[in-house]
C-alpha cells in the first residue's frame, strides 16, 4: 500500500515533513551542484535509455537540424540539437511544479521526478496534474497528523500532496456550490486503487461530525473497506505487473448535504475485462472468486462450498481459469475467501442471495469443461455424458436447470425465421463459443448485480444530497505489444479524457491571462485531438462501422478490416501498420501519447458478444436460482407462451445491444457527468518493473508521462508563458540587476520594464500582469546568469578582503614573536650574569616562602568551625526527637477520639439514615465540584498553551500589530459591556434589599394574619368547617396516629440517648470554635496572598528596572560604535593622506619622466641597448601608473563599503533601541492592567465582605421572625420545595455548563484558525529571513560579534518574557477564585464579540464570493458573446460556399470533387457548433443550478421560521412548566405574584422578540416571493424572445431547403448520366451483371450522403437556433441571477440578524432565569443557616470555656507550621545567595568579555596600521599581514565562540537557579494545599454535624405536627379524649426533653 504506515496502538504519528519537503542539507547539495548556464546539456543515455548530462562544446541549440558535440566525462558524442536539452540552473533542483522549470524538455521533466522520487518525495505537481510515483514502501504520508497540515489549505500553501488536491476539491463544492470530480488514472500497479482509497480516507475524516452518529455508527471509509473485499475477488485479478490489478474502472461519488457532511456513496463500473473470465496469459491468473471458492475455509460455510457447488479440490479440472497461474504468493486465498464471506454477512446480504451468488460463480467456471463431440457428417455437435457427476450436470445443477434442455438448447437452438421457430444445427466450435458467452454474459451480469447491492447500503436516503465529490478510478493509455479490442475501447476512454484535460487547462489558462491583464492570443487546445475523435465517433467512423459489421451476419475480420481501410485510409491519423512486435497488426491510429498498432482478430465477435437466447429462455422459465432469473429478467429471451406480435414486439425492443453500444452510450454519460463538474487530475506512475524501492527505469517512466498526459499538459504550457512570479519575489531575487530602476518608480511594471530594459532583455520573453511577471520557457534562465555572474563578483571580492585580512594576523604574530624572542635573550643573559651571585641565590630560595600561612592556626580554625557546625547539627536532632515524641503523643490521642467518636456514633442510631442520605448530597456536590474543577483546569491549560503560543510567535510581534489593535477595540468594547454588567449587578443587588425590606413587611403581616387567625378560630363556622373537613381525612388520620404512636415509643426510647447526643454536640461546640479559628486563618491567609501580591509588584518593577539597564547598555554600544565611527573616520583620513602621498609621488614620477624624455631628445643618437632600457624603463612606469591607480581605485571601494556597513550598522542599532523602547512601553502598559485588576479584585473581596457583614445582621434580626414562619409551614411542601429548587439548580447548572462548553468549543476553532493563519505568516516569514540570512552572511562577516551580541539581548528578553509570563500565570492563578463572577460576565462578553467578529468575518466572505462569481460570469459572458459572434461569421461562410457549390458545375468530376469538399468542411463546422452547444448548455446548466441554489436558500429558510415557531412553542412550555413548578413550590403567595408578574414581564419581552424574527421572516418570504414573481416574468420575456427566433430560423430554414432542392436536382440529373452511360455499355454482357451491382451501390452511397447532408443541414439550423436561444436565455438568467443573488444576500443577512436577536434574547432569559434561581436559593440557604447558627448559637454559649485546650492545640499547629514556612524561607535565602553567587560569576565573565572585546579593538587597530604599512612596505609585506590577519581572525572567531557558549552556560545556569526557586515556591504552595485540604475536611466534619442539628429541628417540626393533628383530632372526636390527652403528654414530655 503506497504511502502508508503502521501504527502500534497508542503511537504518535510520526514526522512527515522529510517526506513533503527536501531538508536544508539536500537544498545545499543542490545549490553546490556544479553548473554551467551556457554549456550544461542532457542528452540521451543509450546504455540506460535515460539521460545524461554534459558540457556541449560546439554547435547551436536554437537551430534543430544542427551538429553538437557534447562531452561527459572523457567521451565526447555527436548528435542533432533536437536530441540535445538544456539542464536548469541549480535554483529549480527538485521543484515542487514541474510547469515552474525554466527548460521544459523531457530530460529536465525526467530528471526533477528521479530526484524527488528518490529522496522520498513522491508528490510532484505538472500543472493542473499531481504526480503520484509508487514508493513500494510504506510512509507516514497519509496520518491525522498530515490531515492536520492540508485541512483548510490552498494548493500553494502546503507542499505537493494527494490529500492538496481533495482538499481543494472539498472547499470548492462548499464555495461553488458545484460537484467535483478527482481523475486517477495510471497503469496497472501504479496505485490507483490505493490512492483512491487515501482520497476517500480524507474526505472521510474532513466531512465528519454530522448528527447521524448514533444512528450511523461506521463511517463511510469503514462501509467501503465492507464492500472491497467482494468487488476486489469478483473484480481484481493478477496480470503481468501486479498481483491484485482492479480489470474495471470505477466512479466513486461521495455526496455530501449542504453544510458539508457526508449523505453516502455509489458505485458505478465501466469495462470489466470479460475476456479473462474463458482465457488468460501464461503468467496471468484470473478473477480471485474463482480460486477462493476451493479453499478449505469454504467447508466450514453451510454444507460446505464444494458441495453446495459442485466443485471437486483440484483447479486444473476447470479449463477456464488454469490456462495461467494458479496461485499467487502474495494472496491467501483462503484468508480472502474469510474476508469475502465477511464482507457478505456484513452488508446484509441473505443466504439465498450469497449462495445463488456462489453457485452462479461455480457455474461459470465450470463450464470451461463441458465438452462437445461431432456426430455425422453434417458436423452437428452433440454432449453424450450429461449425468450429475459430469460437468454438464454440474453446471446445470449450479444453474437450477436441466442438464439434458441445456445441452440441447446450446447444440440446437432456436431461431425465429418469419413467424415460425426453427432449430439451427451447432458446430463444436459454435457450441463452445456459445458456453463462454454465457459464462461470461452470467459473470458480468452478477457483478454489476453485486455493485447495486453495495450501493444500497451506501446511500441513505433519509439525508439530503446537495452535491458529491467524485473520484475516477480507471486504467490508462496502454500500448502493449498485442493490442486488441480491449486496448482500442480504453485508449479512446483515454483520448476524450485528455481532450477533456486540454479543454480545462485551456479555460484555465486562459482566465489567468485575462485575469493579469497580458497580451495572449486565444488558442483552443481541446481542439488539437479532435481528428483522432472525430475519425472514432462520425457516422462512418470506426465505432460506425464495428456496430454495422457485428449487424450482418456473414461479416469477418477480413471484411471489417477492408472496410474500415476504404472508409479511413484516407485520414491523417488512420495509419498503416508499422508495428515491430504485432507482425499481423491491421491498421494503426495516431493518438495523443503516439501511435498504437491495433490487431482486428475476434472483434466482431467479441463485440457481439452473442448469448444464446435457447438457454436464456431456459434460465427464465425453468431455473430454481432465483438470483439467475432475476439477473436475465431484463432480458426478452425466446417467450413461447406469448402471442407471435407480442413476441415480436419484445424482440425489437431489446436483447440486440453490442458491446461497443453499451460502452459508447456508459462513455458519453460519464463524459457528460465530468462536463458538469470542476476536474482535477491525478496521474499514477510506476517507477521500476521489479518493485524496488528508490529505483528508476527511464523508459517505463517516460512511456508513463507520454501516456497519462503530462508531457502534453507540459507541451500546453509551452505555447503559453509557463513560469510566473510575484512582483514581490522578483524585485527581491533580481534587484541587484538594477536597484536604481527598481526604485525609480512606485509602479511595479514601470520598475520591472525598467530593469529588464537596462539588462537588454527583450521583452517577447515575458509579459507583466497585475500581479505576476510571467516568462517564456527559458527566460528565467538567462536572468538567473546574469544574477550568478553579480554574485560571483561580490563573492570574489570578498574572499580577497577575508585573504588580505588573515595573511595581515600571520604577519602581526611573527613580528610579536620576533619582539618577544628578543625580550627572552635579554632575560636569560642577565640570569647567566647574576646566576653565581650569592644576595641572587638567597632571594631565589626564599621567596617560595613568602605569604605561606601558619598551619597550626588554619587547624585551630576549623576544629572550631567543626564544633558549631555540629552543634546546630545535634541541636536539630534533639529538636527532630522532641517533634517524633509529640507526634506520637497526637496520634495516640487521635486513635483515643476516634474510637470514641465511632462508639458514640454506633449508639446513635436513628441519625444514621438522615446522614446517609447527606453524605449522598455531599458525593452529588463534590462531583459538581469535581466537574467544576476539571473545567477549570482545562480552562488553565488552554490559557497556558496560549501563553506558551503567545511566547513562541514573540518573534513575529510586528506583524501582528494590526491584530493586537483590533483586538484592544473588542477589549474596550467588552470593558464597556462589563460596565454595563457591573451597572446591572449593582441594580440586582439593589433589587435584593428591596426584598428583604418586603419580606419584612411580609412577616408582620404573617403576625397580623396569625393574630386574625386565631381570633376567627374561635368563630362556630370556622369550627363547624374544620369538624367537617376532619371527618373527611379521619380515615387517613387513624392510618397515621398508628404510625405516630409507634414513633411516639421510639421517641421514649430515644430519651435515654439524647443525654449521649448532647455530650456530642458538646464534642461539635469545640468544632464550632475551631471553626472560628479557621475564619481567622483564612482571613490571615488571604493577607498574605495580598502581600504576595505586592511583592510580585515589587518584582515586576525590578525587571523593569533590568530593562531599563538593558537599554542602558544598548545606548553604551551604540556610543562603542559611534567611536568605531570615529576610527574608520580617522582611518579614511590616513588613506586619504595615503593617496595625496601616491599623488605626489606619481608627480615626482612623472617629472622623472618629463626628464627622461628631454635627456632622451639630447641623446637621439643612442645605441640599441639604451633604447631598449627606455622601453623597459617606460613599461615599469606604466605598470607603477596602473598599480597606484588600481590601489586608489580599491582604497575608494573599501572605504565606500566601510561607509555603507557602518550606517547599516547604526540603522540596525536605532531599530534595536525602538524596539527596546517600544517593548518598555508595553511592559509599563501591561503593569498598569495588572495593577488595576489586583485593585479591583481587592476592591470585590472587600466588598463581598462587607455584603457578608450585613447579611450576618439581617440574618440575625430576621432569625425570630424566621423560626416562627418556618414551625407554620408544613413540612411536606418545604421538601418538595428543596426538591424542586435542586432539580432547578441542576437543570440551570447544566443549561449553564453546556452553554460554556458550546463557548469554549467557539473560542478553540477561533483560537485553532488564528493559530494556522499566524502559523502560515510565521512560516513565510521564516522562508523570507533565511532567503535574507543567505544573501547577508556572504557581506556581513565583519559584524557577526554584534550579531551574537544582538542574539544575547534577544536570549535574555526571552528569559524576561518567559518570566512574566510565569507572574501573569500565578497572578492570574490567584485572581481566579476571587473573580468568578465577574469572569463569567466577561466570558459573555467576550463570547458576544466573537460571535460579532464571526459575522463580520461571514459576511466579508460573502461579499468576496460574491464579487468573484460576478467577475467569472463576466468572464464567461464575453466568451460567449465572442462564440457567438464567431458562430456568425461561420454562418455566413457557409452560405458563400453553399453559393459556390450550386455555381460550379460545369463537369462531372469537378462536381463530386466540389461536393465532397463542401461535406467536409460542413462536417468540421458543424463539430464545432456542436461542441459551441455543449458550453452554452452547460452554461445554462450552470444557471439553472443557480436558480436552483435560490430556491434551496428559500426552502432553508422556511425551514429555519418553522424551527423558530417550534422553538417559540418549546419556550411558551417552558414557561407553562416554570409557571407549575412555581404553583407547586410552598412559597407565600406574594411572592409568588411578584415571580408571576416577572416572569410575564419576560415572556412579554420574549414574545415581542419573536414575533419581531417572524415579521422579518415574513418580509423575507415576501423578497423570495417577489423574486419568483421577476423570475417567472424573465421566463415569459425569453420565450418571446425565442418564439422571435424561431420565426427567424423558418425563414433560414426555406432558403435552405430551396438550396438542396436545387442541389438535390443536380444529383438525381448526375444519376441519370450515369444509367445511360451504362445502358451505352451493353455490349459487355459478361461485365453487366457487375456493373450494375457497383451502380446498385453508388446509388445506395448518393442515397444515404443525400440523408447525411439533409441531416447535418438540419442540425446546422437547430444548432443555430439553440445556440441563439441558448445565448439570450444566458443572457436573461444571468441579469436574473445577479438580482437573485443581490437579494438572496440581502435575505441572509437580515436572516443573519434575526438569529443574532434570538440568540440575545435566549441568552439574556437564561441569564435572568439563573440569576432567579440563585437569588432563591440564597435566600433559603439563608434561611437555613440562620436557623443552625442560632440553634448552635444556644449550644455554644453553655460551653465556650473547654474551646481554651482545642485551641492551644491549634496554636502549636501554627507554630509547627510557621517554623517550616521558616525553613523554607531559609531555603529560599540560601537559593537567594547561590543566585547572587551566579550573578557575580555572570558579572566577571562579562568584564571578561568586555576586556576581550578591547584586545580585539585593538588587534584590529594593529590590524589598521598593518594595512597602512602593508600599503606602503610593499607587496611581501602585504602577504605577511594578509596571513597574520587571517590567524587574528580565526582566534576572535574562536574567542567569540567560547564567549558565546560562556554566555549560554551562564543562562543556563540562571535557567536553573529560577526552576529552583520555582520548584521551592511549589513544594511551600503543595504544603499550603494540604493545610488546606485539612482545613477543608475539618470543614466537612463541622457541616455533617449541622446537618444533624438541622435533622434534629425537622424532629423538631415533625413533633409540632403532631401536637397540631393531636389537637384537631380531639376537637373532632371527644370519644378519644383520654387517649388524646395522654398523646399530647407524652408530646410534651418530648418537646421539654428536646428543648432541654
Amino acid at each position: 500500500m503506497p504511502g502508508h504506515i503502521k501504527l502500534v496502538k497508542g503511537a504518535v504519528d510520526p514526522d512527515p515533513t522529510e517526506f513533503l519537503v527536501p531538508s536544508m542539507e539536500v537544498k545545499r547539495a543542490d545549490q553546490a551542484k556544479v553548473y554551467d548556464a551556457k554549456k550544461s546539456v542532457w542528452i540521451p543515455d543509450e546504455k540506460t535509455h535515460g539521460y545524461k548530462e554534459g558540457l556541449i562544446e560546439s554547435g547551436d541549440l536554437e537551430d534543430p537540424a544542427s551538429k553538437c558535440v557534447v562531452a561527459v566525462g572523457h567521451e565526447k558524442f555527436t548528435l542533432k540539437a533536437a536530441q540535445v536539452g538544456k539542464v536548469n540552473p541549480p535554483k529549480f533542483e527538485k521543484c515542487e511544479d514541474m510547469v515552474n522549470l525554466t527548460f521544459l524538455n523531457d530530460a529536465s521533466v525526467f530528471w526533477n521526478l528521479k530526484t524527488r522520487y528518490q529522496a522520498k518525495l513522491i508528490h510532484t505537481y505538472s500543472g493542473l496534474f499531481v504526480v503520484v510515483v509508487n514508493p513500494y514502501k510504506r510512509y507516514p504520508l497519509y496520518t491525522h497528523r498530515v490531515c492536520k497540515i492540508y485541512l483548510g489549505k490552498r494548493r500553494n500553501e502546503a507542499p505537493p500532496h494527494l490529500w492538496a488536491i481533495a482538499e481543494g476539491a472539498y472547499r470548492n463544492m462548499l464555495a461553488n456550490k458545484k460537484d467535483n470530480a478527482m481523475l486517477i488514472t495510471g497503469e496497472s500497479g501504479a496505485g490507483k486503487t490505493e490512492n483512491t482509497k487515501k482520497v476517500i480516507t480524507y474526505l472521510a475524516m474532513v466531512a465528519t461530525g454530522s448528527g447521524k452518529k448514533v444512528e450511523k455508527k461506521v463511517s463511510l471509509e469503514d462501509q467501503i473497506v465492507a464492500t472491497n473485499p467482494i468487488l476486489e475477488s469478483y473484480g481484481n485479478a493478477k496480470t503481468a505487473r501486479n498481483d491484485n490489478s482492479s480489470r474495471f474502472g470505477k466512479f466513486i461519488r461521495i455526496h455530501f448535504t449542504q453544510s458539508g457532511k457526508l449523505a453516502g456513496c455509489d458505485i458505478v463500473s465501466y469495462l470489466l475485462e470479460k475476456s479473462r473470465i474463458t482465457e488468460q496469459q501464461a503468467v496471468e491468473r484470473s478473477y480471485h472468486i474463482f480460486y477462493q471458492l476451493l479453499q478449505p475455509y469454504g467447508d466450514g460455510i453451510g454444507s460446505g462450498l464444494k458441495n453446495m457447488c459442485h466443485l471437486s479440490s483440484d483447479i486444473y479440472d476447470y479449463i477456464y481459469v488454469s490456462q495461467g497461474k494458479t496461485a499467487v504468493a502474495s494472496i491467501d486465498d483462503n484468508e480472502e475467501l474469510e474476508y469475502t464471506e465477511d464482507a457478505f454477512n456484513v452488508l446484509g446480504f441473505n443466504e439465498e442471495e450469497k449462495f445463488g451468488c456462489y453457485m452462479l460463480t461455480a457455474g461459470v467456471m465450470s463450464c470451461g469443461g463441458v465438452e462437445f463431440k461431432t456426430k455425422g457428417r453434417d458436423d452437428q455437435a452433440e454432449c453424450e455424458d450429461v449425468g450429475p457427476e459430469s460437468f454438464p450436470g454440474k453446471v446445470a445443477g449450479s444453474f437450477g436447470i436441466n442438464a439434458a434442455a441445456m445441452i440441447k438448447a446450446f447444440c440446437k437452438p432456436r431461431i425465429k425465421v418469419g413467424t415460425e421457430w426453427v432449430t439451427k444445427g451447432q458446430t463444436c466450435e459454435q457450441a463452445t463459443g456459445s458456453v463462454g458467452g454465457i459464462g461470461r454474459a452470467i459473470f458480468d451480469r452478477v457483478f454489476k448485480w453485486l455493485i447495486e447491492k453495495c450501493n444500497d447500503t451506501l446511500i441513505d436516503p433519509t439525508l439530503k444530497k446537495a452535491n458529491f465529490c467524485a473520484v475516477l478510478d480507471i486504467a490508462g493509455f496502454e500500448i502493449f505489444e498485442y493490442n486488441g479490442f480491449e486496448q482500442i475501447s480504453i485508449n479512446f476512454v483515454n483520448e476524450k479524457l485528455q481532450q477533456f484535460f486540454n479543454h480545462h487547462m485551456f479555460v484555465v489558462e486562459q482566465e489567468e491571462y485575462v485575469k493579469e491583464g497580458i497580451d495572449w492570443v486565444m488558442v483552443d487546445f481541446g481542439m488539437d485531438l479532435a481528428a483522432a475523435i472525430i475519425m472514432f465517433e462520425k457516422p462512418m467512423g470506426i465505432w460506425a462501422i464495428l456496430e454495422e459489421e457485428s449487424l450482418f451476419p456473414k461479416a469477418t475480420d477480413k471484411s471489417f478490416e477492408e472496410k474500415l481501410k476504404a472508409a479511413l485510409g484516407k485520414l491523417p491519423v488512420f495509419l498503416k501498420p508499422a508495428s515491430k512486435t504485432d507482425k499481423n497488426a491491421h491498421f494503426g491510429v495516431s493518438h495523443y501519447a503516439g501511435v498504437v498498432n491495433y490487431n482486428v482478430t475476434s472483434w466482431l465477435e467479441k463485440n457481439k458478444d452473442p448469448v444464446n437466447e435457447t438457454v436464456v429462455e431456459l434460465f427464465k422459465s425453468t431455473s430454481t436460482c432465483q438470483l439467475l432469473k432475476h439477473l436475465w429478467r431484463d432480458h426478452p429471451g425466446q417467450p413461447t407462451t406469448a402471442p407471435k406480435d407480442d413476441g415480436k414486439k419484445k424482440k425489437k425492443g431489446g436483447g440486440g445491444k453490442t458491446v461497443s453500444s453499451v460502452y459508447l452510450v456508459s462513455l458519453s454519460e460519464l463524459m457528460t457527468t465530468l462536463y458538469s463538474c470542476e476536474p482535477h487530475f491525478v496521474r499514477c506512475l510506476v517507477p521500476n518493473t521489479h518493485k524496488k524501492p528508490g529505483d528508476v527505469e527511464p523508459p517505463l517512466i517516460m512511456h508513463q508521462l507520454t501516456c497519462n498526459g503530462v508531457l502534453e499538459g507540459i507541451r500546453i504550457c509551452m505555447r503559453g508563458f509557463p513560469n510566473r512570479m510575484p512582483y514581490p519575489d522578483f524585485k527581491m531575487r533580481y534587484a541587484c540587476l538594477g536597484q536604481a530602476e527598481i526604485a525609480s518608480s512606485s509602479d511595479n511594471k514601470v520598475a520591472s520594464y525598467a530593469l529588464m530594459d537596462k539588462i537588454n532583455f527583450d521583452r517577447e520573453r515575458y509579459r507583466l500582469g497585475h500581479t505576476l511577471v510571467f516568462f517564456r520557457a527559458g527566460s528565467l534562465a538567462g536572468l538567473e546568469e546574469a544574477r550568478d555572474g553579480l554574485v560571483i563578483k561580490w563573492v570574489r571580492f570578498i574572499q580577497g578582503e577575508v585573504f588580505k585580512r588573515v595573511r595581515t594576523r600571520v604577519y602581526e604574530k611573527k613580528r610579536d614573536q620576533r619582539e618577544l624572542i628578543k625580550v627572552a635573550q635579554r632575560n636569560f643573559r642577565k640570569f647567566l650574569g647574576m646566576r653565581d651571585w650569592g644576595w641572587f641565590i638567597i632571594i631565589q630560595k626564599t621567596r617560595g616562602m613568602i605569604g605561606l600561612p601558619n598551619p597550626e592556626e588554619e587547624l585551630r580554625l576549623l576544629e572550631e568551625k567543626a564544633n558549631a557546625t555540629f552543634g546546630k547539627y545535634q541541636e536539630a536532632l534533639d529538636v527532630t526527637k522532641n517533634l517524633e515524641g509529640q507526634m506520637g503523643s497526637l496520634k495516640d490521642d487521635i486513635g483515643a477520639m476516634t474510637k470514641q467518636l465511632s462508639e458514640e456514633q454506633g449508639n446513635v442510631s436513628v441519625y444514621t439514615d438522615r446522614q446517609a442520605k447527606a453524605i449522598t448530597i455531599k458525593g452529588e456536590a463534590e462531583v459538581e465540584l469535581v466537574q467544576q474543577q476539571k473545567v477549570l483546569a482545562s480552562e488553565e491549560n488552554s490559557r497556558t498553551e496560549l501563553a506558551a503560543e503567545v511566547k513562541a510567535h514573540s518573534g513575529s510581534i510586528s506583524a501582528v500589530k494590526k491584530d493586537i489593535e483590533d483586538v484592544e477595540l473588542a477589549i474596550l468594547k467588552v470593558e464597556q459591556e462589563k460596565g454595563n454588567r457591573d451597572h446591572t449587578i449593582k441594580t440586582l443587588q439593589d433589587e435584593v434589599g428591596e426584598q428583604d425590606e418586603v419580606i419584612n413587611k411580609l412577616n408582620k403581616e404573617k403576625k397580623h394574619l396569625s393574630s386574625t387567625q386565631a381570633k376567627s378560630s374561635e368563630d362556630l363556622a370556622a369550627a363547624e368547617e374544620k369538624v367537617a373537613h376532619l371527618m373527611s381525612v379521619k380515615s387517613q388520620l387513624e392510618s397515621t396516629l398508628d404510625q405516630l404512636e409507634g414513633g411516639l415509643d421510639k421517641e421514649k426510647k430515644s430519651r435515654a440517648t439524647l443525654e449521649k447526643a448532647k455530650r456530642k454536640v458538646e464534642g461539635d461546640l469545640k468544632m464550632a470554635q475551631d471553626a472560628v479559628a479557621d475564619l481567622e486563618r483564612t482571613k490571615r491567609e488571604i493577607e498574605g496572598v495580598i502581600a504576595a501580591k505586592e511583592k510580585n509588584n515589587g518584582l515586576l518593577s525590578a525587571k523593569l528596572d533590568d530593562e531599563q539597564s538593558l537599554v542602558a547598555k544598548a545606548q553604551k554600544n551604540i556610543k562603542e560604535l559611534q567611536g568605531r565611527v570615529e576610527g574608520a573616520e580617522e582611518e579614511l583620513e590616513a588613506e586619504r593622506q595615503a593617496r595625496a602621498q601616491a599623488e605626489r609621488q606619481r608627480s615626482d614620477l612623472a617629472r622623472e619622466i618629463d626628464q627622461l624624455g628631454g635627456r632622451l631628445d639630447e641623446a637621439g643618437g643612442a645605441t640599441v641597448a639604451q633604447v631598449e632600457l627606455n622601453k623597459k624603463r617606460e613599461s615599469e612606469i606604466v605598470k607603477l601608473r596602473k598599480d597606484v591607480e588600481e590601489a586608489n581605485i580599491s582604497s575608494e571601494s573599501v572605504l565606500s563599503n566601510m561607509k555603507r556597513k557602518q550606517g547599516d550598522a547604526v540603522l540596525e542599532m536605532t531599530e534595536q533601541i525602538d524596539a527596546l523602547q517600544k517593548m518598555k512601553a508595553k511592559i509599563d502598559k501591561d503593569k498598569t492592567i495588572i495593577m488595576a485588576e489586583i485593585a479591583d479584585a481587592r476592591a470585590a473581596t472587600e466588598e463581598v465582605v462587607r455584603a457578608q457583614a450585613s447579611q450576618d445582621k439581617s440574618n440575625k434580626a430576621l432569625l425570630d421572625q424566621l423560626n416562627a414562619t418556618n414551625k407554620k409551614v408544613d413540612a411536606s411542601n418545604l421538601t418538595l420545595g428543596d426538591y424542586a429548587m435542586s432539580k432547578n439548580k441542576i437543570a440551570n447548572e447544566n443549561a449553564e455548563l453546556f452553554r460554556i462548553v458550546g463557548d469554549l468549543d467557539n473560542n478553540l476553532n477561533i483560537i485553532a484558525k488564528s493559530k494556522s493563519a499566524l502559523g502560515a505568516q510565521l512560516n513565510d516569514v521564516k522562508a523570507l529571513c533565511d532567503n535574507e540570512a543567505r544573501e547577508r552572511q556572504l557581506l556581513l562577516g565583519k559584524f557577526r560579534n554584534l550579531e551574537h551580541e544582538v542574539d544575547g539581548a534577544k536570549e535574555a528578553l526571552d528569559e524576561e518574557a518567559a518570566g512574566r509570563d510565569n507572574i501573569l500565570r500565578l497572578v492570574a492563578k490567584a485572581e481566579t477564585d476571587a473573580a468568578a463572577l465577574r469572569q463569567k460576565y466577561e466570558i459573555e462578553a467576550v463570547a458576544k464579540g466573537e460571535e460579532l467578529e464571526m459575522t463580520k468575518m461571514k459576511l466579508t466572505a460573502r461579499n468576496t464570493e460574491a464579487e468573484a462569481t460576478v467577475d467569472n460570469l463576466n468572464a464567461k459572458l464575453v466568451q460567449v458573446e465572442k462564440a457567438k459572434g464567431k458562430i456568425q461569421g461561420e454562418i455566413n461562410e457557409m452560405t458563400a460556399s453553399l453559393d459556390q457549390a450550386l455555381v460550379i458545375n460545369a463537369a462531372m468530376e469537378r462536381k463530386a470533387k466540389s461536393f465532397d469538399k463542401t461535406i467536409s468542411e460542413m462536417k468540421g463546422k458543424v463539430d464545432r457548433l456542436s461542441f459551441d452547444l455543449d458550453v452554452s448548455q452547460k452554461n445554462t446548466r450552470n444557471a439553472s443550478s443557480e436558480l436552483f441554489k435560490v430556491k434551496s436558500a428559500y426552502e432553508e429558510s422556511i425551514l429555519q421560521l418553522e424551527e423558530v415557531r417550534r422553538e417559540n412553542k418549546t419556550l411558551s412550555n417552558e414557561i407553562k412548566d416554570i409557571m407549575d413548578q412555581i404553583t407547586e413550590g410552598g412559597r407565600s403567595i406574594h411572592e409568588i405574584d411578584k415571580i408571576r408578574k416577572r416572569l410575564e414581564a419576560e415572556k412579554l419581552e420574549l414574545q415581542s422578540a419573536l414575533e419581531e424574527a417572524e415579521a422579518t421572516l415574513e418580509q423575507e418570504e415576501n423578497k423570495v416571493l417577489r423574486c419568483q414573481m421577476e423570475l417567472t416574468q424573465v421566463k415569459t420575456e425569453t420565450e418571446r424572445r425565442i418564439a422571435e427566433k424561431d420565426e427567424e430560423f423558418a425563414m433560414v430554414r426555406k432558403n435552405q431547403a430551396k438550396a438542396l432542392d436545387s442541389m438535390q436536382a443536380a444529383l438525381e440529373t448526375e444519376a441519370k448520366g450515369k444509367a445511360e452511360a451504362l445502358r451505352m455499355k451493353k455490349k459487355l454482357e459478361a461485365d453487366a451483371a457487375d456493373l450494375g451491382l457497383a451502380l446498385e451501390h453508388a446509388i445506395a452511397g448518393n442515397a444515404e450522403t443525400q440523408n447525411t447532408i439533409k441531416k447535418y443541414q438540419l442540425q446546422v439550423r437547430d444548432a443555430q437556433a439553440k445556440v441563439d436561444e441558448e445565448s439570450a436565455a444566458k443572457s436573461v438568467a444571468a441579469d436574473a441571477k445577479v438580482t437573485a443573488d443581490r437579494k438572496a444576500a440581502a435575505m441572509q443577512n437580515a436572516l443573519e440578524e434575526g438569529r443574532a436577536l434570538l440568540e440575545t434574547s435566549d441568552r439574556q432569559r437564561r441569564s435572568l432565569e439563573q440569576e432567579l434561581a440563585d437569588t432563591n436559593e440564597n435566600l433559603a440557604d439563608l434561611g437555613n443557616v440562620n436557623q443552625s447558627i442560632a440553634a448552635a448559637k444556644r449550644k455554644l454559649e453553655s460551653e465556650f470555656n473547654q474551646l481554651g485546650g482545642d485551641l492551644d492545640e491549634m496554636t502549636n499547629e501554627a507554630r509547627l507550621s510557621e517554623d517550616k514556612a521558616a525553613r523554607s524561607m531559609v531555603d529560599a535565602a540560601r537559593l537567594a545567595d547561590e543566585l547572587r553567587c551566579e550573578q557575580d560569576v555572570a558579572m566577571s565573565l562579562e568584564k571578561d568579555k568586555k576586556l576581550l572585546e578591547a584586545q580585539c579593538k585593538d588587534a584590529g587597530a594593529r590590524a589598521d596600521e598593518a594595512e597602512v604599512n602593508a600599503l606602503k612596505g610593499g607587496r611581501k609585506a602585504m602577504i605577511k599581514m594578509e596571513t597574520r590577519i587571517r590567524e587574528l581572525e580565526s582566534e576572535l572567531d574562536a574567542e567569540n565562540r567560547r564567549n558565546g557558549d560562556i554566555c549560554k552556560n551562564l543562562r543556563k545556569s540562571e535557567r536553573t537557579i529560577k526552576e529552583l526557586t520555582f520548584a521551592s515556591d511549589e513544594d511551600k504552595k503543595n504544603h499550603e494545599r494540604m493545610q488546606a485540604l485539612i482545613d477543608q475536611l475539618q470543614g466537612k466534619v463541622k457541616s455533617y454535624k449541622k446537618q444533624i442539628e438541622e435533622a434534629e429541628e425537622i424532629a423538631a417540626l415533625n413533633l409540632a405536627k403532631y401536637r397540631k393533628v393531636a389537637g384537631a383530632l380531639g376537637d373532632a372526636s371527644a370519644d378519644a379524649d383520654a387517649s388524646e390527652q395522654a398523646a399530647a403528654m407524652r408530646k410534651a414530655r418530648a418537646r421539654s426533653a428536646s428543648l432541654v
